[in-house]
């Protein structure tokens, strides 16, 4: 009885049932997750008689005698050479120029933007997070309570007022002031308050001993925090920055209106003109949106092993 329990025939114990449904779970959602971001990079590398057919073809490999020949594949790159707009020039560098806004202008912009933003929210954010985490002083809690309480407000509320506060600081004619920066500033006051949390969730899993040896060795509470504690927490810091990153790299509506020239608006605005200019050429709007989305994948594939070890350790010990 025992022999034959133990056989290759034995049935699944339960545990194994629900791992199997677990995965083929997890298959499906990863299959449905993926299947828009496969189809726009098919589209973006087809002409456009072939994304306009009717019926559609998934794959445009078919001829007149078979439904699918590897061989008649008709794959191009023509809505890239849109996007990118590269001419022959021979005073640049590799013997051509882009010309194509979306490389020179809106993406630099992006790139600009959610770099600034993300240091500014790290530097706030971890001096924030820290003096939460290690000191006690009246009205500690109701200040984080109002902290958290501002994270529930969405950014569409405070568009009205930030737009007519853009309008009356650009006509004041201060000197410093910048489209960029006020945008900068915004996004930053937006995103800081989570990101306070999360900070302070990292340095609570920090423990003080390190902090106080540091004290009795010489350093001064800020070089006790800059030389011991932040490097302990830079896991939690790439993520706020990472976080920051994204989000803003993906904001449209605050760029799209607290800007008010073409020239310094976001690749998101620069999705919405492609949008405008070619609503019938499928393949030219998939090029662009691969163009936007393959920074934020080379970014994650570099660093997502800190940043999911920082978001598993902080829901941990926070």
């Amino acid at each position: 009885m025992t022999t034959a329990a133990s056989g290759p025939n034995r049935a699944p114990t339960r545990k194994q049932r629900e791992g199997f449904l677990a995965n083929a779970a997890l298959t499906l959602i990863v299959f449905f997750a993926l299947l828009p971001i496969v189809t726009t990079i098919l589209i973006s590398f087809k002409r456009e008689e072939d994304v306009t057919r009717k019926p559609p073809v998934i794959f445009p490999c078919d001829t007149a005698t078979s439904g699918f020949d590897i061989t008649a594949c008709r794959w191009s790159t023509e809505g890239y050479e849109r996007v990118i707009l590269a001419q022959p020039s021979e005073s640049a560098p590799f013997g051509f120029q882009i010309r194509g806004r979306m490389l020179t202008t809106y993406l630099p912009n992006t790139v600009l933007y959610a770099s600034v933003t993300g240091l500014l929210v790290v530097l706030l954010a971890s001096l924030s997070g820290y003096a939460f985490s290690r000191y006690q002083f009246r009205g500690k809690m109701l200040l984080m309570t109002g902290i958290l309480a501002i994270t529930g407000v969405p950014l569409l509320t405070n568009l009205l007022a930030l737009y007519q506060m853009g309008i009356t600081i650009r006509k004041s004619g201060i000197p410093i002031y910048d489209d960029r920066i006020f945008l900068m500033l915004t996004y930053t006051g937006f995103f800081l308050p989570l990101s306070v949390w999360i900070a302070k969730g990292f340095f609570d899993a920090i423990p003080r001993e390190l902090e106080e040896a540091a004290l009795i060795d010489g350093l001064s509470p800020l070089g006790s925090l800059f030389r011991i504690t932040l490097p302990l927490a830079m896991p939690g810091m790439l993520s706020i920055f990472l976080l920051t990153f994204v989000n803003v790299w993906n904001e449209f509506i605050a760029g799209y209106l607290l800007v008010s020239k073409n020239e310094l608006k976001p690749a998101m605005f620069g999705m919405y003109d492609f949008l405008g200019q070619n609503i019938i050429n499928a393949q030219v709007i998939a090029a662009a949106s691969i163009i936007i989305a393959l920074p934020m994948v080379v970014v994650f594939l570099l660093a997502r092993r800190s940043f999911f070890r920082a978001m598993v350790e902080g829901a941990i010990k926070g």
